[in-house]
């Protein structure tokens, strides 16, 4: 299915930094560059028939993170050279002169015949994710899954795609900057609303003190360390067991909406000091105002596309317009030459928006690991043993290909973060701690 990071493509660069999380688990270090598993020692190893399946799994998701952006590209490019876009204006023109009507006589088919033609390997993914035991969700779920975020997704792109029109054809020439300028608040309001509108349509959560009182009381051992007040209200469980066996939590949403979550699977199957540093983690992006550090940064990328957008739809339309039956910017039909353009961007630009990722998570590991300090016996050893049971569930290869890693890598790889973990020990005389006192 079309996810909100391919069919939004201009709010994938905003989200991809406001709403970091322990997505696949992996710390960081002191200084500016990510120590390699090579440089500090296996810290995080598998063996047997689990590595196996680990390096079988990994292969498969980085081939199919390049041949889905890649197919993505493709399908939208065929879809130009066969007029489909223009068809579909066409379409929209001769039947009604409503600005409205038109977008969405034009967007709808565009976008469920490129969803269409991308569900497959969404379906070839969630095989394998059952088939090694990263899911338990049943097909009909995910099926209905997929369906509610193409409904979100189309409901969000129509709207943002009515709002390009408008700017495109009241200021052909800066129209770019208006669109930017109006996808700040817009951004902002989405990560404000996902927390609490978008996810329960996806998941159950509840307040984890309901549930988990114990771990409640030792997570806020690491709150009052940080010298901090995150109320209860604002810590979550999320149960995750219905769907997946993997291990997760995050930080999202903005003032009101911002929360910590913490997985189900997360509980089950790590210590409680284990869950601490995972806490501390997700509390140092809470401390470190990451999601606005995030956006801004964000924000600054996405104007810069938007500018090179400009010149380069004007650059397509002059050599492939009359071709694809695309006579200006203005017209319907150069939705597909936007989707082509950011689309291409979006992939482009991965080195750039997960490095700046892990470099968020990479000072978010620094805090969780000086924040459990005191509180629990060994923090090198809980923040190693709980990589490792991270690893360990998700099937992460402990040798992953450099290229892959720097290229698709949100954090930096579990091996490099674990061995990290067992040697960051800042309270060793002569060494300092980051971002707590002695």
């Amino acid at each position: 299915m079309y996810s909100l990071r391919r069919v939004l493509p201009l709010l994938l660069l905003c989200l991809t930094f406001t709403i970091p999380s322990l997505r696949a688990q992996e710390p960081a270090v002191t200084n500016s560059s990510v120590p390699t598993a090579q440089q500090q020692g296996p810290s995080y190893q598998l063996s047997g028939d689990k590595l196996q399946k680990a390096i079988r799994v990994s292969r498969i998701r980085s081939t199919v993170h390049f041949v889905q952006a890649g197919w993505g590209i493709l399908t939208i490019l065929v879809l130009l050279i066969l007029r489909i876009p223009a068809r579909l204006r066409d379409w929209a023109v001769s039947t009604t002169s409503r600005f409205r009507l038109q977008c969405l006589i034009v967007l709808a088919p565009f976008l469920i015949l490129t969803t269409l033609l991308s569900l497959p390997i969404d379906a070839y993914m969630q095989h394998v994710n059952l088939s090694y035991g990263l899911s338990i969700q049943g097909w009909a779920s995910w099926l209905w899954d997929q369906t509610k975020e193409f409904l979100i997704s189309f409901v969000a792109l129509y709207l943002l795609v009515m709002l390009l029109f408008f700017v495109l054809r009241r200021s052909p020439r800066n129209w770019w900057l208006w669109f930017w300028a109006a996808s700040v608040p817009i951004t902002i309001f989405a990560v404000f609303i996902t927390p609490v509108f978008i996810d329960p349509l996806f998941n159950e959560f509840e307040p984890l003190q309901q549930s988990n009182p114990a771990l409640v009381t030792q997570l806020e051992k690491v709150i009052a360390h940080g010298g901090l007040e995150i109320p209860q209200s604002r810590m979550f469980l999320m149960k995750a067991s219905a769907k997946t066996t993997r291990l997760n939590a995050y930080v999202t949403g903005v003032g009101t909406s911002k929360r910590v979550v913490v997985w189900d699977t997360s509980i089950a199957k790590a210590t409680p000091d284990e869950i601490s540093y995972i806490f501390g983690h997700e509390m140092g992006h809470y401390v470190l105002h990451h999601i606005w550090i995030g956006m801004t940064f964000s924000f600054v990328l996405v104007f810069l596309v938007l500018r090179v957008a400009y010149l380069v739809v004007n650059w397509i339309i002059r050599r492939f317009g009359a071709t694809w039956s695309i006579p200006s910017p203005q017209d319907w039909a150069a939705i597909g030459i936007f989707f082509l353009i950011l689309n291409t961007f979006a992939f482009l630009l991965e080195p750039i928006t997960n490095g700046f990722s892990r470099w968020e998570e990479h000072q978010a590991d620094i805090y969780g690991q000086e924040a459990i300090h005191g509180i629990v016996a060994d923090p090198p050893h809980t923040a190693l043993t709980a990589f490792q049971v991270l690893g360990e569930t998700s099937l992460v290869d402990p040798n992953p290909n450099a290229f892959v890693e720097f290229w698709t890598g949100s954090h930096p790889s579990i091996a490099s973060r674990a061995a990290f973990a067992a040697s960051y020990d800042p309270w060793q005389p002569g060494q300092h701690p980051k971002y707590f006192t002695k």
